[in-house]
């Protein structure tokens, strides 16, 4: 579902990584942890195709993500990938339950069921009228997940999504993530510094400036 091939990322003259190679296949949950600083959002965001790297190739589904024109990345994005950001990114105009509908209603699917569905799986059922102002960032976080969740999409690129969760709430999370990648079929590459979130994963892999190792570096 996933193959990054010599992946490579300035800032500046500045490196922030360098040839990172690593491949997910469908079903198949992927944590990645690094030091801060060490370009793991930076590295989500250019498989998303929201940030461009200087050299090296992404593929999602077969598809070179640098390729694609702003409206293909776009459509492949909408159709195709799950995002949790670390800063939410809810909408403060819509409730709960239009926050997580959105990828459905952008897609043009029903919408109403599988949002209810989405929301009790994170345990914000009874919050689905609220607006964003009224709740906590650990509620926010998981209208985020859920949002990323509800249209079933190949890749989920989820970074840092257990970082404002408290243990008991981040371990349903992570095992609504995990439902989705082996029962759905998805592929999931985690970004995280928690050891605790990366032993819910299949692998574990670890970000450096010079690439992706298997071990802590």
């Amino acid at each position: 579902m996933l193959s990054i091939q010599g992946l490579s990322k300035r800032h500046d003259q500045t490196p922030v990584f360098a040839e990172v190679t690593l491949a997910l296949a469908r079903g198949e949950f992927v944590a990645l942890l690094g030091e801060s600083g060490v370009g793991k959002s930076t590295l989500l965001n250019c498989i998303a195709g929201l940030d461009r790297a200087d050299s090296g190739r992404i593929l999602v589904g077969g598809t070179d993500i640098a390729a694609l024109a702003e409206d293909a990345s776009a459509r492949l994005r909408r159709e195709h990938l799950g995002f949790v950001f670390q800063a939410f990114h809810v909408l403060p105009h819509l409730t709960v339950a239009e926050n997580v509908s959105l990828p459905l209603r952008l897609l043009g699917r029903p919408h109403a069921a599988a949002t209810q569905a989405m929301l009790d799986a994170v345990g914000l059922g009874e919050l689905a009228a609220r607006l964003p102002a009224q709740l906590s960032g650990g509620q926010l976080q998981r209208v985020a997940i859920a949002r990323a969740l509800v249209h079933a999409p190949g890749l989920i690129l989820a970074d840092e999504p257990t970082g404002n969760l408290d243990p008991g709430t981040a371990g349903r999370v992570l095992d609504v993530l995990r439902a989705q990648v082996h029962h759905a079929g998805a592929a999931c590459l985690l970004v995280t510094h928690s050891a605790a979130a990366a032993a819910h994963a299949d692998r574990v892999l670890w970000l450096t400036a010079n690439g992706v190792v298997d071990r802590a570096p």
